[in-house]
């Protein structure tokens, strides 16, 4: 029997804190959230390593450090509402949900986003909401937010999501094409935002009307 613990503590040590992440409570979280239970069983035993992995239809869970440091960017408080695009699986929904009060996820493809209904459902987590609809522009039903974080390479910041953040909210996203990206955090403060550049990644694209190619493709 695989001794996932175990691996989710050399997770945290050699790939977060000895690369750089600080956050006590992000790294908790992480050390905490069953990755495996995720990703396809025949994978399980790869879970917990430093890469991304296939989840199906050309999307992947991303790497544990790159969710550790968007989320960390994000810097997530507890009373936060926090949207994630492109869900995925709903690992970083999970993350998300262990961190503050309330999340929603958006997924474009109907496979993935009940496939993260049910890892949700099945680690017993009710404060997180999946929905299936192209969410490059966000989802302003329920703006503003917190914390956004998108989960899948843009050519460009969305305007459209700019504007859904709270007074103070911050948006991480992966900005550039191919090789090239970068995480991008941007910050509201009043009117204005301030934008930073941190760590390089390299992301799936972000698929949409907002994303790479322009238009909204049927899922």
């Amino acid at each position: 029997m695989m001794r996932f613990e175990e691996l989710r503590g050399d997770m945290v040590g050699k790939q977060l804190v000895a690369r750089g992440i600080k956050d006590p409570r992000v790294l908790a979280t992480m050390a905490a959230l069953p990755r495996h239970q995720f990703v396809e069983p025949a994978l399980a035993s790869s879970a917990y390593e430093d890469r991304p992995l296939p989840i199906g239809q050309g999307q992947t869970i991303s790497q544990p450090f790159m969710v550790a440091r968007a989320t960390e960017l994000a810097q997530v408080r507890p009373g936060d509402r926090a949207l994630e695009v492109g869900t995925g699986c709903g690992y970083q929904t999970a993350v998300l949900a262990r961190l503050c009060t309330q999340v929603f996820g958006v997924e474009l493809l109907p496979d993935l986003a009940a496939r993260a209904r049910a890892n949700l459902r099945a680690l017993g987590i009710t404060n997180a909401m999946v929905d299936c609809f192209d969410g490059s522009a966000g989802w302003p039903k329920h703006a503003p937010y917190d914390v956004i974080i998108v989960s899948a390479g843009a050519p460009r910041v969305p305007s459209l999501l700019l504007e859904q953040l709270s007074e103070g909210g911050r948006l991480v996203i992966p900005v550039g094409q191919g090789d090239e990206q970068q995480l991008a955090v941007v910050r509201r403060e009043g009117d204005s935002y301030t934008m930073t550049k941190d760590t390089k990644c390299r992301y799936v694209d972000l698929l949409g009307r907002y994303g790479f190619g322009g238009l909204a493709p049927s899922a």
